[in-house]
C-alpha cells in the first residue's frame, strides 16, 4: 500500500455529508503520518511514589511506526530509555507503559519526545491533581463505561494478572515458530456482556460485508463514539489510490437523509446511524481475553492463532473488543492461553502478553533474540 495513500470510509464520509458538509474531518490515512505521545495521568504507589502514565496517537490506520530509542524517541530528564515502546501500533492506545518517580517528583515534569515521518511531538508528564486517575478512570477511557459513570461491579474490580510460563528471555531461528503460554488469573469481574460499536450494529455489519459499498469499502464506525484522538474508520481503497466507488442505494440514503425526518433509509439502517457519536469515549465489550503484541522489534512478527488487537479498532469485523458485534473467545479452562510467534527477520524483540477483563488489564514481558 502506498505511502499516506487517503482513504475515505464510507459511513465517516456519510456522516460528515449529512451533518456539516465535506470537512477534513472525514479523512483518514492508512499510513504516512505522525505519532502523538500522550500523558494519561499518573497513579499512586502505597509507598508514596507515582507511577506516570502514558499513551500514544498513532494517526494511521494500518501502519505500525517504528521509532527507535535515541533521538526520535526518548524521556527526558533522566535515561532515553525509560520503558517505552519502539514499535507504535495503529490509532489510540492507551495507558501502554508506565514511569515510575520518588515521592519527592513535586512539580517537576518528565517529557516523552517523539518524532515520526518529520514530525516532532511532546507529551509532558506531571502531578497536577486533575490528572490523577484509578481503575474507574481508566474503564472510563478505554470504553468499559460511559464517560463520568461508575458501578460497585465496576470500583470493585481487580485487573487480570498475566504470567508468563517458562522463561522471560528466550532466543528463536527466523521462519521456526516459538511456543509462548500466557498464564492467566482474574476475579470474573466485570461479567461478560456485550458493547462494542453500538447502534445498528447488525446493519453495520452488512455494510462491511458489501452491501453498502463497492470496491472493498468496509464500514465505518456506529454510534457508540470514537476516542479522544481517533477519526473516522479507514476503508480499503483500490490499487490506483482513488477514492472507491460509493454505492448508488447509499448515496441515495445519504441524500434522503437531508430531506427526511427521522425514519428508516435503508433495511436495518436507521437515520441514527449517520448521526455524530452518542458518546466521548469509545464503546468496548466486557468479558475476559487474552493477546499477544510486539512492544519493541522491527521485523514481521506472525502470532497463531491471530491476536486480539489491543488498539482501538473500531472497525465493523474487526477481531477488536472495540469492534461491532465482536465477541471475546472462550477462556481456557486451566487459565493456559497458548500460541506461537514466527519473526521473518532477526534482531532483539519485546512481547507483551496482555490479558484485559474489558475494564483494565494485566502485562507480562518476553525478550526473544532472533537469528538466522
Amino acid at each position: 500500500m502506498k505511502s499516506g495513500r487517503l482513504l475515505f470510509p464510507v459511513l465517516a464520509l456519510a456522516l460528515v455529508l449529512t451533518r456539516t458538509g465535506v470537512s477534513t474531518q472525514s479523512l483518514s490515512y492508512a499510513s504516512g503520518q505522525d505519532v502523538s505521545p500522550a500523558y494519561e495521568g499518573f497513579e499512586k504507589n502505597a509507598d508514596g511514589s507515582f507511577n506516570l502514565v502514558f499513551g500514544y496517537m498513532n494517526r494511521n490506520w494500518e501502519e505500525e511506526v517504528i521509532v527507535p530509542i535515541g533521538p526520535e524517541n526518548n524521556i527526558s530528564p533522566g535515561p532515553a530509555d525509560q520503558g517505552q515502546p519502539t514499535r507504535l501500533l495503529p490509532r489510540r492506545n492507551r495507558f501502554m507503559f508506565r514511569v515510575r518517580v520518588p515521592a519527592d517528583f513535586g512539580d517537576k515534569e518528565l517529557v516523552w519526545t517523539l518524532t515520526a515521518h518529520g514530525r516532532t511531538n511532546k507529551a509532558y508528564a506531571s502531578l497536577r491533581a486533575d490528572y490523577v486517575i484509578d481503575d474507574v478512570v481508566i474503564a472510563s477511557e478505554t470504553g468499559a463505561l460511559g464517560a463520568g459513570s461508575s458501578s460497585p461491579e465496576m470500583r470493585a474490580n481487580k485487573a487480570p494478572v498475566t504470567k508468563i510460563e517458562g522463561a522471560k528471555t528466550r532466543t528463536a531461528k527466523v521462519g521456526q515458530p516459538l511456543q509462548i503460554v500466557a498464564l492467566v488469573t482474574d476475579d470474573g469481574v466485570p461479567k461478560r456482556r456485550p458493547g462494542g460499536g453500538g447502534g445498528n450494529a447488525a446493519a453495520l455489519a452488512a455494510l462491511a460485508a458489501g452491501r453498502g459499498a463497492t470496491g472493498g469499502a468496509e464500514a465505518g464506525q456506529g454510534g457508540r463514539g470514537a476516542g479522544r484522538g481517533a477519526t473516522g474508520r479507514g476503508a480499503a481503497a483500490p490499487a490506483d489510490g482513488a477514492a472507491p466507488a460509493v454505492d448508488p442505494a447509499v448515496a441515495a440514503a445519504i441524500a434522503a437523509a437531508n430531506a427526511a425526518g427521522p425514519t428508516t433509509l435503508v433495511p436495518g439502517l436507521s437515520r441514527s446511524a449517520f448521526s455524530p457519536p452518542s458518546r466521548i469515549t469509545v464503546g468496548k465489550v466486557l468479558g475476559l481475553h487474552q493477546a499477544w503484541f510486539v512492544y519493541r522489534g522491527a521485523g514481521k512478527v506472525t502470532f497463531d492463532p491471530p491476536q486480539v488487537e489491543v488498539w482501538e479498532d473500531t472497525r465493523a469485523g474487526a477481531n477488536s473488543p472495540w469492534a461491532p458485534l465482536w465477541t471475546p473467545p472462550p477462556a481456557p479452562a486451566d487459565g493456559r492461553w497458548v500460541s506461537t510467534v514466527t519473526f521473518d527477520e532477526p534482531g532483539t524483540y519485546v512481547l507483551i502478553a496482555r490479558a484485559d477483563d474489558g475494564s483494565v488489564t494485566g502485562d507480562d514481558q518476553l525478550t526473544v533474540t532472533v537469528t538466522r
